[in-house]
């Protein structure tokens, strides 16, 4: 897994863990993370376990949203029930009895802390959940656990980098018609009508609008590092048949007695 210098805090354990070191075969080794994927399923859990174990829980308490690239943030402090509606696309918890996490494979997973009030946050950002409001909200609802957002540590962790997200009109039409001044995300390809978006700059351009103490990306593109990193686009390029998921996790450990 790779972590953050920004977030190696005591009592904070967190980690945005590659596709390596787990069983699963073929187009998902090996670490992929992803129910939904057409994985073996029991490899699938296997995996999860392994993680949460290095986060120090019992795999039940290591939750993950049902993800619908949407705004919408849960708080938990429990293992999910039956009949829990998973949809969204961030956590939020100050219950140390739990890790949270959300996965990936290119949009951007960005982990929150604020160390002093003892409140954490995952959030899956893909474009779609970034332009209607998903880490706004996290900081939200981290608020209202009492965190202060000029105290919030948040990394975004491995992301699609803008030479390999290649979009066309309506695409960027989306973000500049809600904010003309979105265009600067925004450069053009060598294919008419076609620009390269950057999606890294815009979460972390709508992280410090937000207000947070600090926010940054840890560097790692999940298309061109294939030996690393599961990817959408790449396996979308390729036509495979379906992509893993790599997690990313964060929990308070020993923060609260």
């Amino acid at each position: 897994m790779l972590v953050s210098k920004s977030l190696e805090l005591p009592g904070i354990f967190h980690g945005f863990f590659t596709r390596e070191g787990g069983v699963s075969t073929g187009i998902y080794k090996s670490l992929n993370t992803g129910l939904g994927s057409a994985d073996d399923k029991d490899k699938v859990l296997e995996n999860r376990r392994r993680i949460a174990a290095k986060a120090g829980v019992d795999p039940d308490f290591l939750l993950s949203p049902h993800q619908v690239h949407s705004p919408d943030v849960r708080t938990v402090s429990a293992p999910w029930q039956a009949d829990d509606d998973r949809k969204a696309d961030a956590l939020v918890t100050n219950d140390p009895n739990v890790a949270i996490g959300v996965l990936s494979a290119d949009c951007g997973p960005v982990l929150f802390a604020d160390p002093g009030a003892k409140v954490i946050g995952a959030a899956h950002s893909g474009w779609k959940g970034a332009v209607t409001g998903v880490l706004d909200n996290t900081i939200l609802e981290m608020e209202k656990l009492g965190a202060s957002r000029d105290n919030i540590i948040a990394v975004l962790g491995p992301t699609i980098s803008i030479d390999a997200y290649e979009v066309g009109p309506e695409f960027k039409l989306r973000f500049t018609d809600q904010n003309s001044d979105n265009s600067k995300f925004f450069i053009a390809s060598n294919k008419p009508e076609h620009f390269y978006f950057d999606l890294p700059k815009f979460i972390l351009s709508t992280l410090k609008k937000a207000g947070v103490g600090r926010s940054e990306w840890t560097g790692h593109c999940t298309y061109h590092n294939e030996d690393t990193f599961f990817s959408y686009r790449r396996t979308t390029h390729r036509q495979e048949e379906d992509y893993g998921r790599q997690m990313s996790v964060i929990r308070l450990n020993g923060m609260i007695s």
